[in-house]
């Protein structure tokens, strides 16, 4: 056998290393679900945010507009202002109501999974 010189890295001790560090790397790396969720909860929250402008928005836009046409201003548009942000609430709390159900329904697979 060969010998080797002292400045020459163990191959046999690196392979040891490696492995090592491959099952550290793996207790201490979080789950990829969770990084999902928050991700997800993000998601959610941005988009019950446009829901709510969007329906005030569309709401000012359709009253501004009949005041322009009927010269009745400001009134049809702070009724229709209004209409939409009741509308952007309702859409929003559907919206609140759905990732709850997606939420119930994760939770019991994760349950599920655990159990075996």
């Amino acid at each position: 056998m060969p010998e080797r010189r002292s400045d020459e890295p163990d191959p046999e001790r690196l392979a040891a290393l490696e492995k090592r560090l491959s099952e550290v790397r793996k207790e201490h790396e979080p789950p990829a679900q969770r990084a999902d969720h928050h991700l997800s909860q993000a998601n959610m929250a941005w988009r019950m945010v446009i829901e709510m402008v969007s329906g005030l928005g569309i709401g000012f836009g359709v009253g501004y507009g009949l005041d322009v046409l009927l010269g009745t201003q400001p009134w049809l548009m702070v009724l229709f202002t209004l209409l939409g942000l009741a509308a952007g609430v309702k859409v929003m709390l559907r919206s609140a109501r759905e990732m709850n159900e997606e939420r119930a329904a994760s939770m019991a697979d994760e349950e599920d999974n655990e159990r075996g």
